[in-house]
């Protein structure tokens, strides 16, 4: 190549040094000839997965190996950091006729891709490095992919990908980095991961992963990075310590696992970052951590731990960040003066004694030190100068009144006061006729703030994972707001661990509290931006109010607002109001550091009037005599109808505080398109169902309720304002009402999978393949539903008709409660609940079918029927295994005594589920089924035992209490007097009889299918 550009040169006469100029520019012209292009075999490759994920910006009229700028049709130059569009090829492959080029890394990252995972990158033989981070991209993980054996990197964190972690990732063994973070794969990790043995980083958090870490993952000796938080994992965290000592980061936060963290992880010396967090089970004593010399981040956060703070953690020189907070640590604080790197450091709620020591009060004021709530003696002593990143709030006893720190010493209240209302993160507004002060208030990890002599807040917490500035502890909306009193929800305050609101000087007594919440952080859209799950408790008064609360889902949808309301008793002049992050959720959408709890606006109103003076009372005396003779002279006149005519009901509807929205009949219609009855999806007791769709594209489901109701309009009205203020994830919400004549519609949203019914047995064209891990989760959130109704709404509700049809399923398959309350609606002249039974056998209990005595424990044993029908995927009256068995129940009571529950579970699910699970589901099921209500559990119970936080306490019962003797013969005599079922049942109705039980049932109006299965016209 150099000879024959020589020759070049020297033919046309130039100069030594014009011929070595020239030489370099034609070896360069050469070199190019020489370098190969991409086989063609690789082109169509990269065109289909271009199709397969969605991207339309690659130009595929240039070699995509040219380094071209043509090749990217769209400009990303601008983009932030978290955006990456590069192909990268290696062009030194020799071959028999030159070089050739081949694809070694593939980098989507941030480009909002909305397809499926691309099956043909199989295609691509020589791929090492795949970074598709930050896109929209769902399904599964392809097979194909398992022919990727020089893969090295790969990333598919924070996209909507779903299913198990396919077992053949174990044959990619060239991997060294692998993260799903931020997804929704589901099931247990398969322990052929552990043939990865030159894995150095793995990421699973973020998931919904459930089991127990499988004894193969020993096997990653090299593994340097660990993170498994935000999952639903079973058991203890496991002794794989020996087997990684060449860790150096290890995140185990809110991961389902239990305690105690195991004494082996003091092999750990390599570590520099440890977060611990929200343990399950017993406490344990502080683990030693002492040969961890190079540790720069520290966090043992909810672990249950008690004892003494170690003195060893002085002789970490690079410890950055120290996080002990909300254990049982008792004693006094160690002298940590010589940790000359340590930023952060936070004690909070613990039960810390002695004197708040000196090393702390002499510290650099850019040092964030949380102390709040502990138990620190009033002889510590003061700092010469109150800062801002120094929080001792709640550490003194008495420190609600006046005894702490000058600088955080509240004065004598000069006054009670009856209410306070707060914009939280946001100026002072006024909406309706409440005025919200301004909390514009400056926080951080460590801070104290009096925004008035009547209230404050304290904000203790670092996000992680990113640069912590004052801004990140509040956020303002991204979009334009629709909902009423919109104001309120602009701005809010955000934690990344614990935020409490605290209000003195109010008189004793019980108080109305309302929480107001808009998710303004995540998009609604088909971007990265919508996949983050928010997820936190409250606590009023330090009683845990809301767990596990998601704005998003109890709102339905993002900018959309959402109240809790709870009453609290103050009896020390002082409210607390506390919002806790638990480690649940992600922590990475749309970006590093997103998380914790977000509250919009916080109203507290006393429950009871000011006393006011005598002189005052004459006044007022007089005022209401004069108005109460001219509302009698009204009221008169009115009767007579001479002023007006009676109250409709739709008047009283429209001056009720409903928590939903009115619809016109003319929109109702136009939904339904005149209630076609294409449109027509169930028919129950309280009328027709028909889906519809708004002008807005929501998908709604119309219940038609008939007008057979005896109950005045106002009560009726209650009725239906008590329902509209129902509002959890597993309850079916109530959008709104609409009235027309005598007629009532229930407009609410529309459930995309039917019924659990018709998902387990119903028409076989209609069932859907429920894994284990989603029947787990749909059993959970019926359960969580009901401990909502009986113990934690505002109003307590027994449903009374609790069984699968009444059971919806939305489109990722979370189950709802329907109809709950509706009973209330049908009540007729015979009210009493002695004389009238309102259920469905089957799922009845035998005390309120037998007697007519109906308790929350009613709802129990329906549960219990329910989720022994999840696990058998089988119908309770319609399975009967041979005429020596009545129904399912009374099949596993025989299974139960035999020791053979196993048998029970849904042949369907194979043999790979979690046994553990499944054993604990149908225990807890033949718990609620016990025929003494007093020996039931509450539903709050349940789910404790459901999620394995508390033992099941196993009652074996005797299964002839369910036989003829005792069951159905006593049961038919019982509803004599009820009308027998004249209609045809179709779909879900019919499959709670069989030709072995008599064709009768508690005729209950009162909860009926809200979508039954006969859906042809879907």
């Amino acid at each position: 190549m150099a000879i024959q550009a020589q020759k070049v040169a020297k033919t046309i006469g130039l100069s030594l040094k014009s011929r070595l100029v020239l030489l370099i520019v034609l070896v360069g012209v050469f070199k190019v000839k020489a370098q190969g292009r991409l086989p063609v075999d690789e082109v169509g490759a990269l065109r289909e997965i271009a199709t397969q994920l969605g991207k339309d910006d690659w130009n595929f009229s240039v070699d995509p190996c040219s380094n071209e700028s043509s090749w990217f049709t769209a400009d990303y130059s601008s983009k932030p950091e978290m955006y990456n569009n590069s192909l990268i090829c290696n062009c030194s492959f020799p071959t028999a006729t030159g070089n050739v080029c081949h694809v070694v890394s593939l980098f989507l990252k941030g480009q909002n891709l909305s397809g499926e995972l691309p099956k043909s990158l199989g295609k691509l033989p020589f791929l090492q490095k795949l970074d598709l981070n930050r896109n929209y991209l769902s399904g599964i993980i392809p097979s194909e992919w398992a022919s990727a054996k020089n893969l090295i990197f790969m990333s598919i964190s924070v996209n909507k990908l779903s299913g198990p972690i396919p077992s053949f990732l174990g044959s990619m063994t060239t991997l060294v980095y692998l993260s799903i973070e931020t997804n929704l794969f589901s099931g247990s990790v398969p322990r052929e991961l552990g043939n990865l043995i030159h894995l150095e980083n793995l990421i699973l958090s973020a998931n919904n992963l459930t089991g127990e870490l499988p004894l193969a993952l020993t096997k990653l000796t090299k593994l340097a990075e660990l993170r498994i938080s935000s999952n639903s994992f079973t058991g203890k965290i496991p002794d794989f310590f020996p087997s990684w000592k060449n860790l150096k980061q290890l995140e185990i936060q809110a991961s389902g696992l239990y305690g105690p963290i195991p004494s082996s992880i003091s092999i750990l010396r390599n570590l520099t970052e440890l977060r611990i967090s929200d343990l399950l089970g017993e406490g344990s004593k502080f683990p030693s951590l002492s040969n961890m010399k190079g540790m720069k981040r520290l966090m043992l956060r909810s672990c249950n731990l008690s004892g003494t703070i170690p003195t060893y953690i002085s002789q970490m020189p690079e410890l950055q960040i120290l996080d002990l907070s909300f254990n049982r640590l008792e004693g006094k604080v160690p002298d940590y003066k010589n940790l000359d790197k340590l930023e952060y450091m936070f004690l909070t709620s613990n039960l810390l004694t002695g004197a708040i020591p000196k090393w702390i009060l002499d510290r650099d004021g850019r040092d964030q030190l949380d102390l709040s709530y502990n138990n620190f003696s009033e002889g510590s002593v003061e700092p010469t100068a109150c800062r801002e990143t120094l929080n001792v709030f709640g550490s003194f006893l008495g420190w609600n009144n006046s005894n702490t720190w000058e600088c955080q010493k509240n004065n004598p209240c000069a006054k009670d006061r009856y209410s306070v209302h707060i914009n939280c993160g946001g100026k002072a507004i006024t909406s309706g006729n409440i005025k919200y002060e301004e909390d514009r208030y400056a926080a951080g990890p460590a801070r104290f703030v009096r925004a008035s002599e009547n209230w404050g807040l304290s904000t203790s917490g670092l996000f992680w994972d990113t640069n912590s500035t004052s801004n990140v502890y509040t956020v303002n909306n991204v979009s334009t707001l629709r909902m009423n009193s919109y104001e309120l929800y602009t701005s809010a305050r955000l934690s990344p661990l614990s935020l409490t609101y605290y209000v003195r000087c109010l008189a004793n007594g019980n108080y109305t509290v309302t929480l107001s919440f808009a998710e303004i952080v995540f998009r609604d859209n088909r971007s990265f931006y919508s996949l983050g799950r928010r997820i936190f408790d409250v606590y009023i008064q330090e009683k845990r109010v809301l767990k596990d609360f998601d704005i998003e889902n109890a709102a339905q949808g993002v900018d959309k607002n959402v109240s809790r309301t709870y009453t609290a008793v103050v009896s020390n002049k002082v409210l607390q109001i506390r919002f806790h992050w638990a480690g649940k959720g992600t922590t990475a959408v749309p970006k590093r550091g997103i998380y914790g709890p977000l509250i919009s606006a916080i109203s507290v109103e006393s429950d009871f009037s000011p006393p006011v003076k005598v002189e005052i009372f004459i006044v007022i005396g007089a005022v209401v005599s004069v108005l109460f003779l001219i509302l009698m002279i009204l009221g008169i006149l009115w009767w007579k109808g001479c002023i007006g005519g009676k109250k409709s009901r739709e008047t009283e509807l429209r001056g009720l505080d409903l928590q939903t929205g009115f619809f016109t009949y003319r929109q109702i219609k136009a939904a339904t398109n005149n209630f076609n009855v294409a449109n027509k999806i169930g028919e129950g007791g309280f009328g027709s169902v028909y889906k519809g769709v708004l002008l807005d594209y929501t998908i709604i489901a119309v219940k038609k309720l008939s007008s057979r109701s005896n109950q005045g309009n106002r009560e009726f009205v209650n009725e239906i304002g008590m329902i509209s203020a129902l509002k959890h994830p597993n309850l079916v919400r109530l959008y709104g009402c609409c009235v027309e004549g005598s007629q009532l519609f229930l407009v609410y949203e529309y459930m995309e999978n039917n019924s659990l019914a018709r998902a387990l047995f119903g028409p076989e064209e209609y069932q859907l393949n429920l894994e284990w891990p989603t029947r787990q989760k749909i059993c959970v959130g019926i359960a969580r539903g009901l401990a909502y109704l009986h113990e934690e709404s505002t109003i307590k509700i027994v449903h009374r008709d609790i069984k699968t049809t009444n059971v919806l399923l939305d489109g990722e398959l979370n189950p709802k409660i329907s109809d709950f309350g509706l009973a209330k609606l049908d009540e007729e002249e015979n009210t009493h609940i002695s004389t009238r039974v309102a259920g469905t056998i089957g799922y009845m209990a035998p005390e309120y079918a037998l007697w007519g005595y109906l308790t929350y424990k009613a709802d129990v044993y329906s549960f219990g029927v329910v989720a022994l029908e999840i696990v058998a995927g089988k119908s309770n009256m319609k399975y009967r295994p041979n005429e020596n068995y009545v129904c399912l129940l009374d099949w596993g009571l025989v299974l139960q005594k035999k020791g053979d529950l196993m048998e029970l579970v849904d042949p369907k699910l194979g043999s790979d589920f979690n046994k553990e699970e499944a054993i604990r589901m149908i225990k807890v099921a033949l718990l609620c089924t016990n025929s003494s209500p007093a020996l039931r559990p509450t539903m709050s119970a349940v789910v404790g035992m459901l999620e394995g936080q508390t033992v099941v306490n196993e009652d074996i019962m005797d299964p002839s209490i369910y036989g003829d003797e005792y069951g159905f013969e006593a049961l038919r005599g019982q509803f004599d007097q009820i009308q027998p079922v004249s209609k045809s049942l179709s779909g879900a109705e019919s499959l709670i009889h069989s030709s072995s039980v008599p064709a009768w049932t508690g005729t209950s109006s009162s909860t009926q299918d809200l979508y039954s299965i006969n859906l042809d016209s879907r």
